[in-house]
């Protein structure tokens, strides 16, 4: 896919690899709208980062595990950019829940916006991507989809559904639409991690070091740019850590 001219939609856009990722489109001369839920001040300046380079920027708010907020999202896209070309499924919420003390309202939370959120949204989006007989969609996983932490039961069920869902969606959508996903390692620390925490995820990576948002942003290009003889595919950008 040549990405100029064409229209992304990166849903939990305005901050951390959400942000990276919309920048990275927009320098590929992609008109981005920046999906947020509570982030508005921070998707607003990354709108307005996006217009100054000569391009459409669009800040758009909506819970992504709402069906009828994603509906009135992506109508609210489609009237400002354009009939939506990429979609990146990032929005996502990660906390601690040791088992068994695992609340159902945790559960529920994590599984709606990490799952049934990117199901809501390829629904809507392909909709246009089928009729148009083109588009990509990516999702960003994580590799606890493969590999499950134990105090983090609940988001990796999550990712490990995202997973599958990418797989089947790239079956159903075949052969118009190409759908992969990214499954990053340590990228950036999640807040209120301990310096040992931090040395033991270091350790446990063979390239001792943790990733940057620019590395998940260069392999979802590469996804949307590289070829479109790719779908189905899940790519690891975790400095080897399931290898290890």
């Amino acid at each position: 896919m040549e990405l100029e001219g064409k229209v992304g939609l990166v849903t939990g856009g305005a901050r951390r690899i959400g942000r990276e990722i919309a920048l990275h489109l927009a320098q590929r001369g992609c008109h981005v709208a920046i999906n947020y839920r509570t982030s508005v001040a921070e998707a607003e300046e990354l709108a307005s980062e996006i217009a100054a380079r000569g391009l459409k920027g669009l800040a758009v708010q909506a819970d992504v595990s709402v069906a009828a907020e994603v509906a009135a999202m992506v109508r609210a896209v489609k009237e400002a950019l354009g009939p939506i070309d990429v979609l990146v499924n990032n929005a996502a919420v990660f906390y601690e829940t040791p088992f068994p003390d695992i609340s159902e309202e945790q559960w529920d939370e994590l599984l709606s916006v990490n799952l049934k959120g990117p199901f809501l949204c390829s629904r809507e989006v392909a909709r246009g991507m089928l009729e148009r007989q083109r588009g990509k969609i990516v999702n960003i996983a994580d590799v606890s989809a493969f590999r499950p932490w134990a105090r983090f039961i609940p988001y990796c069920v999550s990712k490990a559904g995202l997973v599958a869902l990418t797989k089947g969606l790239a079956r159903a959508l075949a052969p118009h639409v190409q759908v992969n996903a990214v499954a990053p390692g340590t990228i950036l620390w999640p807040e209120g991690w301990s310096e040992e925490a931090k040395e033991q995820a270091i350790g446990a990576t063979p390239l001792k070091r943790i990733g940057q948002p620019e590395d998940v942003a260069r392999t979802v290009l590469f996804l949307l740019e590289g070829s479109d003889y790719i779908t189905g595919q899940v790519i690891a950008v975790d400095g080897g850590r399931l290898i290890a």
